[in-house]
């Protein structure tokens, strides 16, 4: 018999658990972030000031006045013209996901007391891709703006044109792109990570000011595909918003943080 007996611990009180999705991982320095604390720094690292990518509800919440956005348009689907597989199954998730009809939501609202027209992308509907209902929302947005003599703001996130609508698809490059050139009223374009291929190439790219938010991802291909067919290294940085900017492509680059107050002294510029 051993001379020491081991002593029971009488539990005082529980191990306090860590609630499911209480941590996150930053997708840029690999820091691992308080959830609580990144929300309410605009979803903005702590640490390196990395930007995650929102939904088109957070970023009406930051850019309006309350928020408030008087929806229009919020009628309009997505139609399965070709019979695509599967498209009609990824819509009803991508609604259930969201709470959203298409990857885009318009209507009027106010920045710092100025009237505007807003469009707001959702990458989580379909990655944010643009078919027949986000071009023509797009559309029906720029013709208020016009008809109503107000500022257009559209903040863009998507992965490019929906493949599952073909030709369809392609074809909302064109009319949007060709709806601007009647717009008189000042348009400013913000692009947030990713805005790619077919809407990059179109209305987004048109803004009479281009903001892009820090290290998004902007352009008509992505790297990916471009080193592959070239065959070469890409420059350090490639089509990232700082790349872009050296290059001409976007005129300034802006934190969350201040993105209301810079579009406001735009819009009172402009107007």
């Amino acid at each position: 018999m051993g001379l020491f007996r081991r002593r029971k611990v009488k539990k005082t009180e529980e191990k306090k658990s860590i609630p499911d999705g209480a941590w996150m991982k930053c997708d840029n320095c690999g820091e691992i972030l308080y959830r609580k604390e990144v929300q309410n720094n605009l979803y903005v690292c702590t640490k390196c000031g990395f930007h995650f990518r929102v939904s088109s509800k957070v970023y009406r919440a930051l850019l309006l006045d309350d928020g408030k956005l008087i929806e229009q348009d919020s009628g309009l689907e997505p139609v399965d013209f070709l019979k695509f597989k599967d498209y009609a199954a990824k819509i009803k998730k991508s609604t259930q996901k969201t709470g959203l009809k298409d990857a885009i939501v318009c209507g009027e609202g106010k920045i710092n007391g100025i009237e505007v027209e807003a469009c707001f992308m959702d990458f989580g509907f379909i990655g944010g891709s643009m078919g027949s209902v986000v071009g023509e929302k797009v559309k029906r947005a720029i013709y208020r703006a016009r008809d109503k003599n107000i500022p257009l703001i559209i903040v863009s996130s998507s992965g490019g044109a929906r493949m599952q609508e073909g030709i369809i698809s392609l074809m909302q490059m064109a009319k949007t792109s060709a709806a601007l050139n009647l717009l008189k009223t000042p348009y400013i374009s913000i692009l947030t990570n990713p805005t790619t291929a077919g809407v990059m190439a179109s209305y987004a790219s048109l803004g009479d000011v281009i903001i892009a938010e820090p290290g998004a991802l902007l352009g008509f291909a992505g790297p990916r595909v471009i080193q592959q067919t070239i065959k070469q290294e890409l420059p350090p940085g490639f089509q990232r918003s700082e790349f872009m900017l050296e290059h001409g492509m976007i005129d300034m680059i802006v934190t969350r943080h201040e993105m209301k107050e810079v579009v406001t002294t735009l819009l009172k510029h402009l107007s």
